[in-house]
């Protein structure tokens, strides 16, 4: 049967606090969950636990029926890797070590150490365990997936696909299994908007029964049939998708700071009671079996506890204050980047949020960079206006200049005394990590960091690259908020749907290298679902330099 139950997990990192305790749910046949909560709170090593590739504390786990999984870090840890090496890491563990075991004797084959004994018993080991069949359908979701031709994944090098393909690669494989169950690991990551749609279309399409984590709060919207929210070191389950989450949590917490209103109001009722019989008791000797069953009645009230508390909201509190400055803030003339897109010629002005959409691979973070004077566009210019102040938020957190030091060191030197820097990172659920290299942190926490640095600097345009990609859900509302009054101007590459939604115009970048302005949030997901309606669409302007 394709269902999954949890029983009672604890787990604690070696050497650190708990992580999460009595987590307990369970995943019926067919059911598309998903587990939300804060970074760091463990939904990953959830998935692990389940998986078998890492061991509870205590508590158990049980997958009904053959199970796949997809790490959110599939195919990005080793470019040089091949296809079939990256794809034979989601295999069944049997087959799986099986392809090991061939790749293993093709090494051996070609350097003279294997005789051909040991690769021809590795062939028919991989034959027997339905190696062929898997390497038909390796071939089938390539031919769906990678958008130049794949004719052998033994050869083709992981490092050219993008990071979008190698995920949309080893998902579209997954979801066409067959298994059981899949437990995938934030499949959204690297995505582009119209591989989220084809995502989002795939698992409803999809017969078999999901676990995932996801923060995309649009695919939990149209895709989740379950959540399962870790938070306050244990777990709930809501029954349904993300549309109704908010609500049914707001009312949750009312009912669980009214249980323990009325759990500690009734204690003291019994308390005085038991006081009052006392009183008589010591009064009148007839009332001492009174007062005794009244002791006895408080006393197991209180031993059987009180009902969980609310739980206590993730406090991230991001202050962007910005800045006046020239009206004009930027002007790209006839600009291209790197021959990724036709040249073309735009204007921003002060306190105008634009995102920069499109697939991937269209050069987005290209013109970013350029835009942030990182670097140069190929042909035309880019200027600023005067009292400008660019900060740059980076997609992967990639700072050279943070790496080797504390996160508290980081934030120190931008501010007056510790004591302030010790609030700032308080402020955004870091105070605990002050002497954590920024290396260490999750990406998550990295992406904090960024956004806390950005806030300190006090600029007045902020160029951000897929800000919320690593952020958990509370993180990037706080995030849109502080963005809503923020004093200056914005210009974002992002494939979060909710976020975009808050933006006011956008220019996106087909694969054609067409360049377009879109005036409205709707036109614009119309558009990078359906490109062929860019050419239909009469008020979308085409932005070109003639």
């Amino acid at each position: 049967m394709s269902s999954i139950t949890v029983s009672e997990l604890d787990y604690a990192p070696p050497g650190g606090e708990s992580l999460f305790f009595d987590v307990s749910f369970g995943v019926s046949p067919g059911d598309k969950a998903a587990l939300i909560g804060p970074n760091g709170v463990g939904k990953s090593t959830i998935l692990r636990i389940i998986s078998g590739d890492l061991d509870a504390d205590a508590g158990e786990s049980m997958v009904g029926g053959s199970f796949l999984t997809m790490t959110q870090d599939v195919g990005m840890s080793n470019p040089e890797s091949t296809l079939r090496e990256m794809l034979i890491e989601v295999a069944l563990p049997e087959v799986r070590a099986a392809g090991k075991a061939l790749i293993a004797a093709e090494k051996a084959m070609a350097d003279g150490t294997d005789d051909g004994m040991g690769y021809a018993e590795a062939l028919s080991e991989w034959g027997d365990l339905g190696g062929y069949e898997l390497e038909a359908q390796w071939a089938a979701s390539a031919e769906r997936s990678v958008k130049s031709k794949v004719d052998d994944v033994a050869t083709r090098l992981v490092g050219e696909l993008s990071g979008g393909e190698r995920k949309r690669l080893v998902l579209d494989l997954l979801l066409h299994s067959g298994a059981d169950v899949l437990l995938l690991d934030e499949p959204d990551n690297y995505l582009d908007i119209p591989t989220r749609i084809w995502l989002e279309e795939q698992i409803a399409a999809c017969q078999s029964t999901i676990l995932m984590v996801s923060h995309d709060r649009a695919i939990l919207e149209s895709s989740a049939t379950k959540l399962v929210v870790i938070e306050g070191s244990g777990c709930w389950v809501h029954g349904g998708s993300y549309a109704s989450f908010p609500e049914a949590r707001e009312q949750r917490q009312k009912r669980l700071g009214n249980a323990l209103k009325r759990w500690n109001d009734e204690e003291r009722r019994l308390y005085r009671h038991m006081k009052i019989m006392k009183q008589r008791a010591a009064a009148n000797f007839k009332n001492a079996t009174k007062a005794n069953a009244a002791e006895t009645r408080w006393e197991k009230f209180v031993a059987a506890g009180p009902p969980p508390p609310p739980v206590a909201d993730q406090q991230i509190k991001v202050r962007l204050q910005g800045a006046d400055s020239a009206r004009r803030v930027l002007a790209l003339d006839d600009v291209s980047t790197d021959d990724l897109f036709f040249p073309f010629s735009d204007e921003v002005y002060f306190g105008e949020r634009v995102g920069l959409i499109g697939p991937n691979g269209t050069g987005k973070t290209h013109l970013l960079r350029a835009l942030s004077g990182e670097t140069e566009p190929t042909v035309g210019t880019i200027a600023t206006g005067p009292r400008t102040s660019v900060g740059t938020f980076t997609q992967i957190n990639d700072r050279p200049d943070f790496v080797g030091r504390d996160t508290f060191d980081i934030i120190r030197e931008r501010l007056t005394n510790d004591e302030a820097a010790m609030k700032a990172l308080g402020r955004y659920g870091l105070s605990g990590h002050g002497r954590q290299e920024f290396e260490t942190l999750s990406g998550g926490q990295k992406a904090r960091i960024e956004v806390l640095c950005l806030e300190l600097e006090g600029h007045n345009v902020l160029l951000l690259d897929e800000p919320t990609d690593n952020l958990d859900i509370e993180s990037s509302e706080a995030l849109e908020e502080a963005l809503d009054s923020f004093q200056g101007t914005v210009v974002a590459v992002s494939h979060d749907r909710t976020f975009l939604k808050k933006l006011d115009r956008f220019v996106m970048i087909t694969d054609d290298g067409e360049v377009f302005g879109i005036p409205e949030y709707e036109i614009a997901m119309s558009a990078l679902a359906e490109p062929e309606n860019v050419a239909s669409l009469r008020f979308v302007k085409k932005l070109s330099a003639d």
